[in-house]
């Protein structure tokens, strides 16, 4: 099963790939697609949309997940996120790829063991669990995260 794994935010989504086979885990790409600050923010938006749908044609995912939204101190913050979301999810619905979502606290307890743990710690797991995947920006590592964090709660879902 590959995963596609997705951090959203205007201005910066990271994705992240892995297969998953049995019981192992192989990494496949990662990166970050960037939006344009000088755009407006619906091309900004249709930036994610086609960033995203790209990759998704590129590698053929069996299944999307994000991190659910969390909301911020700065509500202009969190509407801007949850618009990149929705950017996001839609791109993946119009894809056909299904959208699994997880709480930051899950991905993070399940990568590193602690549901608190910042982002530092997530990128040295992530390098742990997938040492071919090398340096990774905080919105790959993170987007690769949520791809493993999937990748060890999707079975356990369908029980």
């Amino acid at each position: 099963m590959i995963i596609l794994g997705l951090d959203p935010g205007l201005r910066n989504t990271g994705y992240g790939l892995i297969e998953k086979s049995g019981n192992s885990l192989k990494f496949i790409t990662s990166g970050v697609i960037h939006s344009t600050d000088s755009l407006t923010l619906d091309k900004r938006l249709l930036e994610l949309f086609n960033g995203v749908t790209e990759v998704i044609k590129k590698y053929n995912p069996n299944h999307i997940a994000i991190e659910e939204t969390f909301v911020n101190v700065n509500p202009k913050s969190t509407l801007k996120l949850g618009q990149a979301r929705g950017a996001v999810i839609l791109a993946s619905a119009y894809n056909g790829v299904d959208v699994f979502e997880y709480s930051p606290n899950l991905i993070k307890k399940t990568v590193v063991g602690v549901g608190h743990a910042d982002k530092t710690q997530v990128q040295m797991m992530v390098k742990v669990l997938l040492p071919q995947s090398g340096k990774q920006t905080k919105d790959s590592a993170d987007a690769l995260a949520i791809a493993i964090c999937h990748a060890h709660t999707y079975n356990r879902k369908l029980l």
